[in-house]
């Protein structure tokens, strides 16, 4: 226990260097995914093809790669710059633009099957009363389908949370060069291999604690904000 209580100030910032990434990529993520779930049921045949393309190949591509394309691909190819002041800040910037290109790709599936569960009369209606096919999406279906995925988009965020541990591969630390978690029970272990069970079960309950309330919330507002039909 000596080793927890020595390290707690360093697990507990690297916990919220997790909620840090988690919040600022789970923002960008539902930002982007709406875009593209609107993409994919666009009357635009270009549209439905580019978010049907960026979605399937992103999706189904490991979000380790992807962390590796935005920080060889993007930042040393092509010399992106998210932060020109601090390594450490410009490294948490693109672990956000990696977490949220992959993350966005689900929110667009879970956005559009809640479209999907929306009548297609409501629509029909919306449009025999001269709405356009923005205004039909703002006023009639999105407003059904966020409230009909509630739980499946809280374990899309949740998801992220935990994936927040693959910005390791990135380097992401904080000011006083702590890691987020994946990062620093590794370099615990590598000082502490005789309590590798303990440090361990110390860091998946920091994610208990973390998502639990995550899941107990969304579950609440999924009852409580549910489409009756």
């Amino acid at each position: 226990m000596d080793v927890i209580a020595d390290n707690f100030p360093a697990i507990r910032d690297s916990f919220l260097l997790c909620l840090q990434l988690a919040f600022f990529s789970g923002v960008l993520s539902l930002a982007l995914g709406t875009g593209l779930a609107v993409f994919r049921v666009s009357p635009v045949p270009v549209l439905r093809l580019i978010g049907a393309t960026y979605v399937n190949v992103v999706r189904n591509t490991p979000l380790t790669l992807v962390m590796l394309f935005v920080l060889f691909g993007l930042a040393y190819q092509l010399g992106l710059t998210l932060d020109d002041e601090l390594l450490y800040r410009n490294n948490f910037w693109l672990a956000v633009l990696a977490l949220t290109l992959y993350t966005s790709t689900f929110v667009c599936e879970v956005l559009r099957s809640g479209i999907n569960t929306v009548h297609v009369g409501q629509a029909e209606a919306a449009r025999a009363i001269g709405l356009t096919f923005t205004q039909n999406l703002r006023h009639v279906i999105l407003p059904q389908a966020i409230r009909a995925v509630i739980a499946p988009m809280g374990s899309v965020i949740i998801a992220l949370t935990k994936n927040t541990t693959v910005a390791v591969v990135i380097g992401v630390t904080t000011a006083e060069m702590v890691n987020e978690p994946a990062g620093l029970m590794r370099a615990l272990i590598n000082a502490n291999g005789d309590v590798v069970p303990l440090l361990f079960l110390t860091f998946a309950l920091g994610f208990v604690i973390i998502t639990l309330p995550m899941g107990l919330a969304t579950t609440w507002a999924a009852s409580r904000l549910r489409v009756r039909r």
